[in-house]
């Protein structure tokens, strides 16, 4: 049979091509469909059987203008035309990466191969290394299918030069069958290689041995192409092409769809995505199939692998929870988490497992710089951190009073209750106030339909027999009451009145929560009037502090500042007394809890403990150091509360210094630049926004009220060094400075407040005040200070040339001097009658002192020109029993009342005034 008796063969002759002649027959054909210069290995090729002639003949007959779609599953033998230009225009036409079967080529295409071996373009699945051995060809022509699969299939690197290996399980001994049945990879680059595809077991038809049609790229395992998917790629329209089965199966987003579409245009650049060049998409359906490891081959460059390495895939991100974070580093209490886009500054945050509490102080980009509130022992890099969308807050309601809060109000006493054990554990998350206690309300004046604005009095319960509650209206409300409960027996979360505001109805409790860095608002800010009494004479004659005033106490070690404050808070005339120990030993707690409830203060004639109307907030040295930061602003907002109710209130934070070293500490670990002996640069700002919170003001809302918070911070500069930048900032701040002296406190003179150094920036302000109490006060508390004033410049001259030396009147000013030191200035804190000094008995003594001293120099000037003058060795002769009975005055009970004291005072007062008279006039005697 001739060429002209072939009439497949007369469509392949062209005039204008010369490699392909008359003579070809049937080998020139399959030559020409598998030149190298034009067609690329497919990935999955195991060495096929020659097509069979009646789908050369369909293929020839069928459509000539059907685009060849990426989905086909075996390739007909072109036409002439498309030959002819494939072999003048070598490179110009590309057979699809997802072939997987082709015709087996000819000697002539063996020997092409070797000669052009750059003209091959080898894809990313092919097995084998260019150029390929004629051997090694001739070996894949001649050996049987399933003896290919035995050949460990390893490829160094992917057209990218990305790196990679592919190692298949060892399949000897598998049939045919077996083989296509089980599930296998051919591992590929995300570039312009296939991908790589993971197939399902599917079953196999007995007739014909053929796996049946899947969305899987390959060829039956008997190598002949399917008729199904040659039907297909013929039938297919051409837009089909991007729509692999891999978008189809997976669901990506259109973004990534769009960006596959471009890769796989005519003439895109190849761009690699694989795991090694750029992450790839992880899609649901990789993580259903990466429950079954077993379905995989080893491929450290492939997609799928990507996903084993992550906990998340997109689709579960997407579905998360966005307030989740990851922890990225942990340096003791500062905690670094990623993924924290729409995280806020100071917002509370749950870090860990065990979720400790933690807030959070930088934000750079989706990294946020997280303190702890918590020992971080056990927290590891990826742990989740949790956004609660809330500042860090206090709870402000009923059972405050005689209640002991951590740095973060957690209640001390309900957790010992709960855990028996002396310790807080990490992560717990108790309620701060008891929700089990009911108290008894009382409606105020406003009634249903009345208008109500922030700051409004609605009602009281009753706390203790020491605090009348007054409940208001948190100062961001306000409408007209809807429903106002009746009298009775309430908890702190029972709804107690509702507003309507705006047609919205808002419903409110007993209990508010408020943030701790934000002051609460009042009215009007007002100057302070009243002094603040502290039952100490150094402090209330000499330096005193007024009703919302701030006040420092620096010392050293053992100068006694712990037993100020705990003075401050037994005796003071305040109406609350707020404590917090930050950074103190636990034994000064512990004191605390011991002495409290023993005192007793008298109130409508009947004595009450202390401690009910005292709160303690300890954040001791032993807990974690980020938490004395949040203890001091936790005290300072439980004041303005109690403020906000018109009363005056008491703030002991004891020490400051311990506060600041924690500053100090976190800023070391952010890696601030430091000033003064490490400290942050912000130290002042933080201490003045601290200090400022006091102060006395108009309360919101009606009635009308009035309330202060004073504040008193003990300062411990290392050394008793008062140049210590602690110390330097608060004194810039603060308007009272009792400056503790080590001296005195090494003498055993307590309060060792140093009488020279200290101030009050107060003293103006108070005149009016001690007009009322007492006109001569100021006139005594002047010639006091300047009694012990000349005494310090006698010192010197003293110690030269001895007290024998000096005239009669210095001698008197040495005299009273000690005097005033010894029984004015020194008190016992732990003695019963001289542990609190009322303001009475303190003007009382002074006078009586003053005026010895003033008589006593008028007699010896009126007697100076005598023979018989008045000396000090005279007076102290003649005056002895005066001189007994005015250090005798500081042992008079207090308890014995105001008007017992005046008149005691007054007794000795009149016998001094005697008791000169007669030595004067015995002196004129003589």
């Amino acid at each position: 049979m001739n060429n002209a008796q072939k009439p497949w063969i007369a469509p392949l002759t062209s005039p204008t091509t010369s490699t392909i002649t008359d003579s070809s027959q049937t080998s020139s054909v399959d030559e020409s469909l598998m030149e190298p210069d034009t067609k690329k290995m497919s990935s999955g090729s195991r060495g096929t059987d020659p097509p069979r002639m009646s789908s050369l003949r369909a293929s020839l007959a069928e459509s000539e203008t059907m685009p060849r779609t990426a989905d086909s599953r075996g390739t007909d033998p072109p036409r002439m035309s498309s030959l002819e230009k494939t072999l003048v225009e070598p490179g110009t036409k590309e057979k699809t990466a997802d072939s997987r079967g082709t015709d087996p080529p000819g000697i002539n295409s063996l020997e092409k191969t070797l000669v052009e071996p750059e003209t091959k373009v080898k894809t990313a699945n092919s097995r084998g290394t260019d150029p390929p051995r004629k051997e090694s060809l001739e070996e894949s022509l001649v050996k049987p299918k399933t003896n290919q699969v035995e050949k460990s299939r390893t490829r160094e690197s992917c057209n990218c030069g990305s790196p990679r290996k592919v190692s298949l399980e060892n399949r000897q001994g598998e049939t045919k069958t077996n083989q296509m049945e089980r599930s296998w990879t051919s591992g590929s680059c995300s570039c312009d290689s296939p991908r790589k595809v993971s197939l399902e077991k599917r079953p196999v038809d007995p007739k014909t041995n053929q796996m049946e049609k899947s969305g899987t790229r390959g060829s039956s395992s008997s190598g002949s192409p399917r008729k199904e998917s040659l039907e297909k790629s013929l039938v297919e329209p051409k837009t089909k092409q991007v729509e692999s089965p891999k978008i189809a199966s997976t669901g990506w987003v259109p973004q990534q769809k769009e960006a596959l579409e471009k890769r796989l245009e005519p003439g895109a650049k190849p761009k690699c995505t694989c795991r090694h060049c750029q992450p790839s998409p992880k899609t649901p359906s990789e993580i259903s199939e990466q429950k079954s490891p077993e379905l995989f081959v080893e491929d450290s460059h492939d997609e799928e692998e990507v996903v084993n390495t992550h906990h998340y895939s997109q689709h579960d991100i997407e579905e998360e929870d966005p307030t989740l974070g990851r922890i990225f580093g942990v340096s003791g209490p500062v905690v670094n988490a990623e993924q924290m886009s729409g995280a806020a500054m100071y917002e509370l945050v749950r870090v860990g497992h065990c979720q400790l509490v933690g807030e959070i102080i930088r934000l750079e980009g989706d990294m946020a710089t997280i303190q702890v509130y918590e020992d971080t022992s056990g927290v590891s890099v990826g742990d989740p951190v949790f956004q609660t969308g809330k500042p860090l807050s206090v709870e402000l309601g009923p059972g405050i009073m005689g209640s002991i809060f951590d740095g973060i109000q957690r209640p001390l006493r309900t957790i010992n209750e709960l855990t028996n054990s002396i310790y807080v554990p990490k992560g717990i998350d108790v309620p701060s106030l008891p929700r089990n206690i009911e108290y008894a309300f009382t409606p105020g004046q406003l009634k249903e339909g009345s208008l109500i604005t922030g700051g409004d009095i609605y009602g009281s319960v009753f706390e203790n027999s020491m605090m009348q509650h007054r409940l208001m209206l948190s100062p961001r409300c306000q409408g007209r009451i809807k429903w106002l409960a009746p009298a009775g027996n309430y908890s702190v979360d029972e709804k107690m009145i509702e507003t309507e505001y705006n047609d919205e109805v808002t419903e409110h409790t007993m209990l508010q929560v408020w943030p701790v860095r934000k002051c609460r608002p009042s009215d009007d800010k007002l100057p302070s009037y009243a002094p603040l009494l502290t039952g100490q004479r150094v402090l209330d004659a000499f330096f005193p502090c007024v009703q919302g005033g701030t006040t420092a106490i620096p010392g050293a070690f053992g100068c006694g500042k712990t037993v100020i404050s705990q003075s401050l808070s037994k005796y003071s005339n305040s109406d609350v007394i707020i404590y917090v120990g930050c950074g103190e030993r636990g034994n000064e707690m512990s004191e605390v809890l011991r002495d409290f409830p023993q005192l007793e203060a008298e109130v409508n004639g009947t004595m009450e403990s202390i401690m009910k109307r005292t709160a303690l907030v300890a954040n001791t040295s032993n807990m974690p150091v980020a938490a004395r930061e949040a203890s001091i602003y936790t005290g300072i907002t439980l004041s303005e509360y109690f403020r906000d109710m018109g009363y005056h209130v008491s703030m002991m934070a004891d020490s400051t210094s311990r506060w600041a070293e924690a500053l100090r500490e976190i800023s070391g670990r952010l890696a601030e630049m430091p000033a003064d002996a490490g400290y942050p640069a912000y130290l002042g700002a933080r201490l003045a926004s601290f200090y400022e919170r006091a102060g006395l003001v108009k309360c919101l809302g009606s009635p009308e009220r009035y309330g202060s918070v004073s504040i008193v911070g003990a300062v411990s500069p290392p050394g008793g060094d008062f140049s210590d930048p602690v110390t330097s900032a608060t004194l810039s701040i603060v308007q009272v400075f009792w400056g503790l002296d080590k001296k005195l406190a090494q003498r055993k003179h307590f309060p060792s407040v140093n009488w020279l150094q200290s101030y009050s920036k107060y003293m103006r302000i108070l005149d009016a005040y001690y007009e009322e109490i007492n006109p001569e006060f100021t006139l005594l508390r002047a010639k006091a200070k300047q009694v012990l004033q000349e005494e310090d410049d006698l010192a010197e001259i003293v110690q030269l040339v001895g007290k024998s030396s000096l005239n009669e009147t210095d001698k008197i000013t040495l005299e009273v001097a000690k005097m005033l030191k010894d029984d004015f200035l020194q008190q016992n804190s732990y003695s019963t009658y001289d542990a609190y000094c009322p303001f009475y008995k303190t003007v009382g003594m002074l006078r009586n002192m003053m005026a010895f001293y003033d008589a006593a120099n008028r007699a010896v000037e009126n007697t100076a020109g005598d023979e018989a003058r008045v000396t000090w060795g005279l007076i102290r002769t003649q005056a002895a029993n005066v001189l007994y009975e005015l250090s005798m005055m500081k042992f008079q009970d207090h308890k014995m009342g105001q008007v017992a004291m005046d008149e005691h005072m007054e007794k000795l007062h009149q016998k001094i005034l005697t008791t000169f008279r007669e030595i004067e006039d015995n002196a004129a005697s003589y």
